[in-house]
């Protein structure tokens, strides 16, 4: 993740329960934070709701935290762990198929799921039950068409480097003979082709829904598209911020233990 966020300005204030909502409780020493699940991102809603009822979070830690950006937790390996040991790989054994919803962003309070990243998760599957909940911070107009310009440029290059990548072979064979106009060449074709792709695919680009909430609550926009969100915070936004705020030591450990207890709201 960071190594590898609506259509109203939403308050932080805090919202009640409605009818029919799924909501769970997060209970720190810090506070407490309610959090309530989405119903069309299915498959992540009936696993969360499975591990809860099972006690699975029961006594894991919150053992990542960046400052404006998120606090993450859900690893088992974090029940007991020592303080020297470097926890995020843990997992129940299984992971979620994506569930990426373009309505549903990293705005502040968003609940989404962690996963692997890299081209070994090319489908973008979540992890079992590691999730996190974003705190982010609040972007001025520029800096979010900055961020879009970026993005995009990213993506292009990640896009050049595939395909040079997959030409490896052949480039290995102009080196070997010395030919340089052939290997001159090949480059130009490669970037052409990705210039055609990139300009008549899609853009990475804000809404004003999406805006409107990274330049109000804030949030973490370079994560759209890339995670599933399956859910937001109701209550407890203060928790967020005292918890984002603990001092870390490596691979962004809290050096205090930070232990979660997530039931049900009923």
């Amino acid at each position: 993740m960071v190594a590898a966020l609506f259509a109203l300005v939403i308050s932080c204030g805090g919202s009640s329960k409605n009818p029919g909502e799924t909501v769970v409780s997060i209970k720190t020493d810090f506070g407490e934070i309610k959090v309530k699940l989405y119903d069309d991102t299915p498959k992540h809603k009936e696993n969360f709701v499975k591990l809860v009822s099972e006690g699975f979070y029961n006594d894991l830690l919150f053992h990542r935290v960046i400052k404006n950006c998120m606090i993450q937790g859900g690893d088992p390996n974090s029940r007991n762990a020592e303080p020297s040991v470097q926890l995020g790989g843990g997992s129940p054994g299984y992971t979620i198929p994506a569930e990426i919803n373009p309505k549903y962003f990293h705005k502040k309070g968003a609940l989404a799921a962690a996963r692997l990243g890299g081209p070994k998760n090319p489908e973008k599957n979540s992890s079992g039950s590691q999730f996190y909940i974003v705190q982010g911070t609040i972007f001025r107009t520029g800096q979010l068409d900055t961020m879009e310009i970026n993005i995009n440029m990213q993506k292009k290059d990640l896009m050049l480097r595939e395909h040079f990548q997959a030409a490896n072979d052949k480039f290995t064979v102009f080196k070997e003979k010395n030919d340089k106009e052939g290997f001159d060449k090949l480059v130009a074709e490669i970037r052409m082709e990705v210039d055609s792709i990139y300009d008549s695919g899609p853009k990475f680009k804000l809404s004003k829904e999406q805006r409107d909430a990274y330049s109000t609550i804030g949030g973490y926009p370079s994560l759209d598209g890339e995670y599933s969100v399956f859910g937001e915070v109701v209550e407890g936004f203060d928790v967020i911020d005292k918890i984002a705020a603990v001092k870390t030591g490596g691979a962004n450990r809290p050096e205090e233990n930070v232990k979660m207890k997530i039931e049900l709201v009923k």
